[in-house]
């Protein structure tokens, strides 16, 4: 297989055990629409879904919110590669400038329906969260190898 269809075989696994997971944490409803989306990781309510994965160098990680919450990705600016690009969604530049935009008017919120995307070119450890959901544990990490 090539590698770019292991990506897209491994973001249909994730996007299906994604709608497995916000089925069971809804009850009875799922809260995907049947777009057929391929993505790496979900967002359900107040968890990112997986809360870690690990990817290679120069590999993109789509995050697809998948709930009727809006959400955020945003890098904890002290919790990535020294040398990496800051990400968050909304294109801010820190994570202060993020958290600021949040609080003034919901800046780089990610609807339902809705994805982001960021391609990591640096290997190494990256902690990520959810401004509206970090109080109830909504946090992940990206490992990038080479």
């Amino acid at each position: 297989m090539s590698r770019l269809s292991d990506a897209a075989s491994r973001r249909q696994v994730l996007a299906a055990l994604g709608v497995t997971g916000v089925a069971s944490l809804a009850g009875c409803t799922a809260l995907v629409t049947g777009s057929g989306d391929e993505f790496d990781v979900g967002m359900t309510a107040n968890a990112f879904n997986p809360p870690e994965i690990t990817v290679a160098v120069g590999e993109e990680v789509v995050w697809h919110n998948t709930s009727a919450r809006g959400h955020t990705v945003t890098a904890y600016e002290n919790a990535i590669p020294e040398e990496a690009d800051y990400f968050a969604s909304g294109g801010f530049d820190g994570e202060s400038a993020a958290r600021e935009a949040w609080r003034e008017g919901l800046g780089g919120k990610i609807d339902s329906g809705e994805s982001f995307r960021h391609t990591f070119e640096i290997a190494g450890r990256y902690d990520y969260v959810c401004i509206p959901h970090e109080q109830a544990g909504m946090v992940g990490a990206i490992i990038v190898e080479e």
